[in-house]
């Protein structure tokens, strides 16, 4: 059997913009792990496929292993497609996973292994969006299509379809705001707790030490502060805990990450290989970004290779404690139903000392900010450069992929003609959010 995650829909993949903007959706996070890993733990399949987006294919398929837009893997063996939005701790995803077949003596069915015991349909939720296809390789061969949405749709045409109750995201601060709580079920679904690596003394560990894990190859400093009175703390290979650093639980450390000074409070994930300081509370960040410096960003999800200068900070409460909207596209403005949501980050942005950010602020990928002194816009596209208080174009893409290749190449990361393909398409679909930017800028100069 094989699972296959299908990306291609523009209408969704905009919801979780811009982190969304130059990676497939199952590899946002939350919690521990990405929406991918959740997934193939919870359908137990041994073989993986993706359909993305074709300008994030050539980028996608140099960091997978297995087959990107390959439309030959639909003609072999069983599948069992899934929408990668379907969220694995609704107990209602049991329907998904795979068990395999046996016979009258109990021994398992060698001519189908790993096929779940459950017919062939299509599962829809209320509107008619597809979130699941289960299908063995007897219905393939009446399928015929060019690509994989109407290869969904010809499913949907020939197998039964039914009504299910999967739950899925909707939005990106869906992710953030249940950051903490899918940390203490990824820990305990991680069955790892201890102390693997070294704590050096005098450190503490608050709570129960069963709450607590690191990992091989972790190091925690003397002056420490370890918080697990009210949530899990994990604690990956080969982080550093400098001291006078404080880690409250819910909250996962990735690997080779290093905290420094930083007092970093409930429901965070981040890294890998991040620099973390200041304080950092309910948030979601990729790897590879920096935040080294004091200044608070709270209840925020930021991208891969982000850097935040001094005292960047940004709000995540408004003062009438009214609930938080968010311009995802510059225009529409999202009721986020919740008090607590700070800032989307793309990657690749860039933040002066002293930024400061509105509550449910939008900054686009490849972004560069100057510092004003006053709360930014709560929307930045993609590759603005805000100076001197509006959005310009700068000194252009070209400034900001020397820029990228740069800062990669530090951490030992190389920037392809792939990625580099990659971003000019993602240059190409922000384009009309920025000129409408930078042309409100221009009127702003000629009052």
């Amino acid at each position: 059997m094989r699972l296959i995650l299908v990306d291609r829909f523009e209408e969704i993949r905009r919801n979780f913009y811009p982190i969304a903007l130059n990676r497939p959706l199952w590899e946002l996070r939350c919690g521990i792990s990405s929406l991918c890993e959740k997934l193939i733990a919870k359908t137990g399949a041994n073989n993986v496929a993706y359909f993305v987006p074709d300008y994030i294919a050539e980028a996608y398929r140099s960091k997978v292993k297995h087959p990107v837009n390959d439309l030959s893997i639909l003609n072999e063996n069983d599948l069992l497609i899934v929408d990668p939005l379907v969220k694995c701790q609704d107990s209602s995803t049991a329907i998904l996973a795979v068990k395999t077949r046996h016979g009258q003596d109990g021994r398992e069915d060698q001519t189908r292994p790993g096929w779940p015991c459950y017919k062939n349909e299509v599962g829809l939720d209320q509107d008619g969006r597809i979130l699941y296809a289960r299908i063995t390789s007897g219905d393939l061969k009446g399928i015929v299509a060019n690509d994989i949405v109407e290869f969904l749709e010809a499913a949907r045409a020939k197998l039964p379809n039914v009504l299910c109750t999967l739950k899925t995201w909707r939005y990106i601060w869906e992710l953030i705001l249940a950051n903490a709580e899918q940390i203490t079920e990824d820990f305990v679904a991680s069955g790892q707790n201890g102390i693997e690596g070294i704590v050096e003394q005098p450190s503490a560990i608050r709570g129960g030490k069963k709450d607590v894990y690191i990992a091989p190859g972790a190091v925690v400093h003397p002056m420490v502060v370890i918080d697990a009175e009210y949530g899990p703390v994990y604690i990956d290979q080969g982080v550093q805990i400098q001291p006078f650093s404080r880690i409250e639980g819910p909250c996962y450390i990735g690997k080779d990450s290093i905290l420094a000074g930083a007092n970093c409070r409930a429901g965070n994930s981040i890294g890998p290989v991040c620099r973390i300081g200041g304080e950092v509370e309910g948030s979601i960040i990729h790897g590879y970004s920096n935040k080294y410096h004091e200044g608070f960003i709270g209840h925020s999800y930021i991208g891969e290779w982000v850097n935040l200068g001094a005292l960047t900070t940004n709000s995540d409460l408004k003062n009438d404690y009214s609930t938080v909207s968010i311009m995802l596209d510059g225009r529409r403005s999202i009721d986020t139903g919740s008090t607590k949501v700070g800032s989307l980050i793309g990657d690749h942005a860039k933040t002066s000392i002293g930024t400061l950010l509105n509550t449910g602020s939008y900054i686009g990928a490849m972004t560069v900010i100057l510092a004003t002194g006053k709360p930014l816009p709560k929307f930045i596209p993609s590759f603005g450069w805000f100076v001197e208080g509006i959005v310009t174009k700068g000194f252009g893409k070209t400034r900001l992929f020397e820029t990228a290749k740069i800062v990669m190449s530090r951490r030992g990361c190389k920037w392809s003609a792939a990625e580099q393909s990659m971003w000019e398409a993602v240059y190409a679909i922000t384009a009309q959010q920025r000129e409408i930017a930078i042309e409100k800028g221009r009127r702003t100069l000629s009052r």
